[in-house]
């Protein structure tokens, strides 16, 4: 059923995205990495991991040697965030620094202060693995952007557990997000090479890249660095709303943290699509509206998905929130893409990889 969908989905892309062409096709397998020297990996499936599909924010089991709570597992964030109360010995444990995580999505903004401490990451079935010791925030306070879309201040929190597993978070409003939070980046040293990455699935994720996991079709984007050298770039992406030419190009986020799109478009590339009933920006794409997406740049690039606004397709997010301005390209696809595809990233050589359903 995905893999008929997917077909479908390509015929709708239109001619105007940025194609791969069979010689760019050839390039990137040339560029593709390796993974055949790895062995060092394990499947963690989610909490709420479903048949049929994932249709909510995944969560699984954290724990820092004590009772195990149920964790958001977002790939639209990076660092471990947990409630101060729920982290025993607080008191007792090294502090990195006062730290900060704002989650623009929902306006909501995480205050604290990093302490560090190994953590054990479970799944479903028991499987588990153990970090290395890295920093945690531990959040006393919580605090809401003017523009929140879903956030109550608190000074004594309760009820926040996220794991945050995304990359190139840093200029989002996460400035303190480095890879060094990263959790799935940083798993205790095994008895063979590890390669630091992971696959996000439906059903859970592959922690530690091997030959076995990253086998089949993945079509791999290799990233840029930061200019700081701190982390890897966001990936490319380009967008065509109702087939308008050209795209608009900028980046994309895959984020298990919400089932609503982002997206910010230039006036041009939303035309009657980004005006309200009132002659006012609109703030959603309306049922309709056909989206085509495109990842990567220049040989590197290839179509990725296409659906219509409203028509209920497994890959198609509830809502896309929409932003028309002059400064950004943007799309988050929420955790509806996982649907049609496995994601990769490789956190030591820097690459993205889809490998379609």
């Amino acid at each position: 059923m995905r893999r008929c969908w997917l077909t479908i989905l390509g015929t709708l892309i239109a001619a105007s995205l940025i194609a791969s062409g069979p010689l760019a096709a050839q390039e990137a397998s040339e560029r593709a990495p390796d993974y055949s020297a790895f062995r060092e990996g394990l499947f963690l499936r989610y909490l709420d991991a479903q048949p049929g599909g994932i249709a909510r924010v995944p969560r699984i089991g954290l724990s820092f040697g004590g009772e195990v709570l149920s964790a958001d597992l977002d790939s639209g964030s990076t660092g471990i965030v947990v409630a101060a109360a729920y982290i025993p010995g607080l008191n007792q444990l090294p502090v990195q620094g006062p730290g900060e995580l704002t989650y623009t999505s929902s306006g909501r903004v995480m205050v604290g202060q990093w302490v560090v401490t190994p953590v054990t990451l479970s799944g479903k079935e028991s499987a588990s693995l153990t970090t290395a010791p890295l920093p945690v925030l531990a959040v006393s306070e919580v605090r809401c952007l003017s523009s929140a879309r879903d956030c109550a201040p608190s000074r004594d929190p309760r009820h926040i557990a996220m794991v945050g597993v995304g990359f190139a978070r840093e200029a989002d409003r996460q400035s303190q997000s480095t890879p060094d939070k990263n959790p799935l980046l940083n798993i205790a040293p095994g008895e063979r090479p590890r390669r630091q990455g992971y696959v996000l699935t439906a059903e859970g994720v592959h922690v530690g890249l091997t030959a076995a996991n990253t086998r089949g079709p993945f079509r791999y984007i290799k990233l840029e660095r930061r200019p700081d050298g701190t982390d890897w770039q966001p990936t490319p992406a380009c967008i065509s709303l109702n087939g308008a030419t050209p795209p608009a190009c900028g980046s994309a986020l895959v984020d298990t943290g919400v089932g609503a799109m982002f997206m910010t478009v230039p006036a041009a590339q939303a035309g009657v699509a980004g005006a309200g009933a009132d002659g006012a920006p609109a703030r959603t794409l309306p049922e309709g509206t056909q989206v085509a997406i495109s990842v990567g740049a220049g040989a590197q690039a290839f179509p990725l998905y296409a659906f219509t606004v409203g028509d209920g397709t497994p890959l198609a997010p509830e809502a896309i929130h929409l932003r028309v301005a002059p400064d950004r390209v943007f799309v988050n696809t929420s955790f509806h893409l996982l649907n049609g595809y496995d994601v990769l990233f490789d956190g030591e050589g820097g690459y993205v990889g889809f490998r379609g359903l």
